[in-house]
């Protein structure tokens, strides 16, 4: 079985909900996954820790804080220097990142590519979205869309809102797929078709 860690950092929920969602797209595979937060210290549990050490393929989270990561989730970084990188327990690990800020743009390609640099740092393998934007099947294409925000190195979502519950379907929708995509790709080295999806989501439906 496949196994993989999902660790995040998030300040008001956002972020976690992207998390789970990148969870369930990956178990929906047959991964087991761990998900694994970063406190509001910046500190990881040892039992994270050892989650991360196992782990087949690892995925970084956090929101986009003055376009870059949140500070807790650099003290975790920093951390990973004594506790993985002199070890080297991460080297031909699998990695890849998601992010999430209130505005569309809020530069959160600045936080994937720390993510990425990150896992270069430890010698891991990046695995991308592998999704085109929505505007690139349908220039009409609506915001609840699937990868509306166009993201190739990672996924991104955008939540305007204060309450975690009002975030874009679509956007965790695009979360779960990239989970999927991940937890495949590191099972088998081949990825599941990623194509523009008719995801729309009338928020006057919502139930529960």
């Amino acid at each position: 079985m496949t196994v993989l860690a999902v660790i995040a950092h998030s300040d008001y929920g956002h972020t976690w909900r992207q998390a789970q969602a990148v969870c369930d797209g990956a178990q929906a595979v047959g991964a087991h996954v761990d998900l694994v937060g970063i406190n509001q210290d910046g500190e990881v549990a040892d039992a994270g820790w050892d989650a991360l050490t196992r782990a087949d393929g690892i995925v970084f989270g956090c929101p986009t804080h003055m376009g870059g990561p949140s500070w807790q989730f650099k003290r975790f970084a920093d951390a990973t220097n004594h506790r993985t990188w002199v070890p080297t327990l991460w080297r031909d690990k699998f990695a890849g990142g998601f992010t999430n800020s209130a505005a569309m743009s809020g530069d959160k390609f600045s936080t994937l590519t720390y993510f990425w640099t990150l896992a270069m740092q430890h010698g891991m393998v990046w695995i991308g979205s592998g999704m085109k934007p929505a505007i690139g099947f349908d220039k009409n294409a609506p915001r609840e869309s699937l990868n509306f925000i166009g993201s190739y190195t990672g996924v991104m979502a955008s939540s305007p809102h204060n309450d975690p519950a009002d975030m874009s379907p679509a956007d965790l929708g695009t979360a779960n797929a990239y989970g999927e995509r991940f937890a495949t790709y590191v099972a088998t080295g081949k990825t599941p078709s990623t194509p523009y999806r008719d995801f729309t989501f009338d928020k006057r439906e919502k139930t529960g």
